[in-house]
C-alpha cells in the first residue's frame, strides 16, 4: 500500500550544513579466520596495516575526522574518515589508500563500506571502487541536528550508520521507504530527545537508503530500539525493505545488543580505538 507522502515538517526539511563534507563508514575482516582460542597471522597483520595506514591518514590534508575501530565479539574493524571535500577524498585515494592497498589485501578484505555526503560526485565513486572496495553512496535526502552541530560526548555517545534496501517486485517501495523513515524522524525529534542526529540519504543507483543516526549515550539508544521509534515503525519498514547492515560505533552495552539481535539487525559493533579529530571537529560528526 502506497502512503501518501506528507510535508517534510520544518526540522526535517531544512538544508543541511554539511557542505562538501564526505564520510566514509566501512567494514574489514581477515582474509583467514582466527582459531578458536587465538588470532589468525592475517588478523594480527590487518590491525597493524590498519593502525599504519592511520598514522597516514590523520597526516592527510583534508582528513577532518578518522577512526579505527576493533569490533566486538567478531575479528573484524571497523573505520570511519570523514573528508573536507571530494577533492580530498580523492586525493587520499590515490596516495595513502594506493600506498598501503597491495599489503593489507593479502590479509583482509573489504565489506561494505557506506559513503554519504549532500552529493557525491562520479570521479569519487571511481576513485573508492578503482580499490574494489565494495561502496555505496548516499546523497543527502532529509534529516536534523539538534544543539546547533555540537558535537556530542565522544566517551558516551553512540554513531548508528545503516543501510536498508527495497524488497524485489514493487516500483513502490522506494517511497514507502522514505515514507517509513520520515515518519520515524518525525516523531523521534520530540519523543527521542538524546537522538540528536537523524539523516537520510538516498543510495545512488539503488532502490535503497543510508540512515545515519547520533544518540548522546547507551540509554537513549536502548529507549530508541525497545520503546521508541524503532520499536514502533520496524515491522512497517521490514515490509517494504530489508536492512544490509548496521554499523554501531562507540560504548555498547550487551542490553543493545541482545535489543538488536532481537530487532534481527545485522549488526556490527566497534569501541573507539585509534582516533583523530581535526581542532573545531566537523559538520558531518560535530562541532567541538
Amino acid at each position: 500500500m502506497l502512503h501518501q507522502q506528507e510535508s517534510l515538517p520544518a526540522y526535517l526539511a531544512e538544508p543541511s550544513k554539511i557542505d562538501q563534507e564526505i564520510t566514509i563508514t566501512g567494514k574489514w575482516v581477515p582474509v583467514k579466520k582466527s582459531g578458536l582460542f587465538r588470532k589468525s597471522a592475517e588478523s594480527k597483520e590487518m590491525l597493524q596495516e590498519w593502525e599504519d595506514i592511520h598514522k597516514g591518514a590523520k597526516q592527510h590534508e583534508g582528513m577532518l575526522s578518522t577512526e579505527i575501530n576493533h569490533a566486538v565479539g567478531e575479528d573484524a574493524v571497523l573505520i570511519n574518515h570523514i573528508f573536507k571535500n571530494p577533492e580530498s577524498l580523492i586525493n587520499y585515494f590515490s596516495t595513502t589508500a594506493t600506498e598501503h592497498m597491495e599489503a593489507l589485501s593479502k590479509v583482509a578484505r573489504p565489506e561494505m563500506h557506506l559513503i554519504r555526503g549532500k552529493n557525491i560526485p562520479e570521479d569519487v565513486r571511481q576513485a573508492v571502487l578503482a580499490k574494489k572496495v565494495p561502496g555505496m553512496f548516499g546523497e543527502f535526502l532529509y534529516g536534523y541536528v539538534k544543539d546547533d552541530y555540537k558535537r556530542p560526548d565522544p566517551k558516551t555517545a553512540i554513531q548508528v550508520t545503516a543501510k536498508w534496501t527495497c524488497k524485489p517486485g514493487n516500483s513502490d517501495y522506494l517511497e514507502e521507504l522514505k515514507y517509513w523513515w520520515q515518519r520515524v524522524g518525525t516523531e523521534a525529534y520530540s519523543l527521542e530527545e538524546g537522538l540528536v542526529r537523524f539523516e537520510v540519504y538516498q543510495v545512488i543507483g539503488e532502490d535503497a537508503l543510508i540512515i545515519h543516526e547520533t544518540f548522546e549515550n547507551s540509554d537513549e539508544l536502548k529507549f530508541h530500539l525497545s520503546k521508541g521509534t524503532a520499536e514502533k515503525y520496524k515491522k512497517d519498514i521490514d515490509k517494504v525493505a530489508s536492512p544490509e547492515c548496521y554499523f554501531f560505533r562507540g560504548p555498547v552495552s550487551w542490553t543493545i545488543r541482545t535489543y538488536s539481535k532481537f530487532l534481527r539487525l545485522p549488526a556490527t559493533y566497534s569501541s573507539q580505538g585509534s582516533h583523530f579529530t581535526r581542532e573545531g571537529g566537523s559538520m558531518s560528526e560535530g562541532l567541538i
